[in-house]
C-alpha cells in the first residue's frame, strides 16, 4: 500500500492546481444558477484533462524535458515560435497573478468562514498565507512540496465529500445532469468557464515538468497513468460534489450567491454549523494548495520557454515564483476584486487550450522524439476529439459575442 502511495504525486499536483477558489466559485455559481444541468460539462472536462495530462506526463517521462523545452525543440526556427511563446507567457503570467490573488483571498475567506473574523484578521490571513506560500516555494524541495499538496488535496476532498452528504442532493437529477449534455440559454460562458477552470493550459507544462522530476524511465509510464487517472478523477469528483451541493441547496431554495462563502452562510441555519466549517476548511485547503501551484507552474513555463538553467531550487525559478506570489498578494490587499479577473482568465484558458493542445498533439506524434511511446491512433482520436470540441465551444462563444449566432 505504501509503495502504491509513493507512485502518486504529479497528478495530485495538477489536481491541487485546478481545484482552487476559482474552480470552487465557478462550480458554486453553476450549481446555484442552473442546478444539476451542467454537470456533464465537468464530466467532459475531467475526461479531457485526463487525456491531455496523460500525454503531457508521457512527454516529460520519456524525454526528461518539460513541455516548453519540447515545443521549443520542435519549432526550431519557425516564424510562429516567438509569437506563440509571447502569447503563452503573457496569458500565463497575467492569468496566474490573477489566480494567485483569488487563491489568497479564497484561502482567507475559508478562515473567515470558520472564525467569523473581521477585516483586519482577514488581511492578516492574506499576509500569513503569502508568507507560508513563499516559504514553501523558497525552502522546500520538490518532494516536500509534493507531499504538502497531497495532504491538502486529501483534506479538501474529505471536507467537500462530507458537505455533499449533509446536503442530501437529488441523486436522480444528479445522474441525469451527468449523462445528458445541454446548454441552457445564457449558460455558454459558464460551460466554457467550467471547462477552462478544469482543463488548464499551464497544467500541461506543470505535469510534464513534475513527471520528469518524479519518474526517470519510460517503464514508469503505467504508474504515471494510474496517478493521472486517479488524482484528476478525484479532482473532477470534488468539482461535481461542489456543483451538486450548490444545486441541492441554493438552486432548490431559489436563493442567490456570489461565491462559496455565501453558500456557507446559507448552509448554517439549514444544515447546521458543521457544514459551514467543512466548506471553510475545503475552501482554505483549495486556496492554499493553489497558492503554491500557480507560481510553481509559472516558474516551469517561463524557465522552459526562455531556456533558463536550473531546477525548482534555482535562483531564477524562485524569483519567478515569488514574483507571482507578491503580485497576487498586492492585488488581494489593494481591494481589487479578483473574481471577475479569475472568471475572465478561466474564459481565456478555454480559448487558449486548443492552441496548446495542437502543439502537444504535434509533439506526441513525433516518433523521433518519443519513439514507440508516441501516440497511438486511439490516443490521437481522443486527443483530437477534445481539441475539436473545445475549439467548437470557443468559436461558438465568439460568434455569439459578435451577434452571428
Amino acid at each position: 500500500m505504501l509503495n502504491r502511495l509513493k507512485n502518486f504525486g504529479p497528478g495530485v499536483i495538477v489536481t491541487a492546481a485546478f481545484i482552487g477558489p476559482g474552480t470552487i466559485t465557478a462550480c458554486t455559481l453553476a450549481g446555484a444558477q442552473y442546478g444539476y444541468v451542467l454537470l456533464w460539462a465537468l464530466v467532459f472536462a475531467t475526461a479531457a484533462t485526463i487525456i491531455l495530462q496523460e500525454m503531457s506526463a508521457r512527454v516529460g517521462i520519456v524525454t526528461q524535458k518539460g513541455l516548453g523545452e519540447v515545443i521549443n525543440q520542435s519549432l526550431h526556427d519557425s516564424f510562429w515560435k516567438w509569437p506563440l511563446f509571447a502569447l503563452i507567457i503573457i496569458a500565463i503570467c497575467i492569468g496566474n497573478a490573477a489566480y494567485e490573488a483569488g487563491n489568497l483571498v479564497g484561502a482567507a475567506l475559508g478562515i473567515e468562514a470558520i472564525t467569523n473574523s473581521n477585516e483586519w484578521i482577514f488581511r492578516g490571513s492574506i499576509i500569513a498565507l503569502t508568507a507560508i506560500g513563499a516559504a514553501i516555494l523558497m525552502q522546500g524541495t520538490y518532494r516536500q512540496i509534493e507531499r504538502i499538496l497531497i495532504a491538502l488535496v486529501c483534506i479538501m476532498a474529505l471536507a467537500f465529500i462530507v458537505t455533499f452528504v449533509l446536503v442530501k442532493p437529488d441523486l436522480t437529477q444528479l445522474f441525469k445532469g451527468l449523462v445528458s449534455p445541454s446548454i441552457p440559454e445564457g449558460s455558454l460562458l459558464t460551460v466554457i468557464a467550467l471547462i477552462g477552470t478544469t482543463v488548464v493550459p499551464y497544467n500541461l507544462f506543470l505535469h510534464a515538468s513534475t513527471a520528469k522530476s518524479h519518474w526517470s524511465k519510460p517503464e514508469d509510464i503505467p504508474k504515471a497513468r494510474s496517478d493521472t487517472i486517479i488524482s484528476i478523477g478525484l479532482g473532477g469528483l470534488i468539482a461535481i460534489l461542489v456543483t451538486s451541493t450548490a444545486a441541492a441547496s441554493i438552486f432548490t431554495l431559489g436563493l442567490s450567491v456570489n461565491n462559496a462563502i455565501d453558500m456557507a452562510v446559507i448552509f448554517e441555519p439549514t444544515f447546521g454549523s458543521l457544514s459551514k466549517y467543512l466548506l471553510g476548511i475545503g475552501l482554505f485547503s483549495a486556496g492554499l494548495s493553489s497558492v503554491i501551484t500557480a507560481p510553481l507552474a509559472t516558474g516551469y513555463v517561463i524557465s522552459e520557454i526562455l531556456q533558463l538553467k536550473g531546477d525548482v531550487n534555482s535562483k531564477s525559478f524562485r524569483l519567478i515564483t515569488i514574483g507571482i506570489i507578491v503580485i497576487g498578494a498586492a492585488l488581494s490587499m489593494a481591494d481589487v476584486k479578483p473574481i471577475q479577473i479569475i472568471i475572465l482568465a478561466q474564459f481565456a484558458n478555454g480559448l487558449l487550450l486548443p492552441i496548446i493542445a495542437v502543439f502537444l498533439l504535434y509533439a506526441m506524434n513525433n516518433r523521433q522524439l518519443l519513439g514507440r511511446y508516441a501516440n497511438t491512433k486511439w490516443s490521437n482520436f481522443l486527443g483530437f476529439s477534445v481539441l475539436i470540441f473545445t475549439a467548437f465551444l470557443g468559436v461558438r462563444l465568439i460568434a455569439k459575442s459578435l451577434g452571428l449566432y
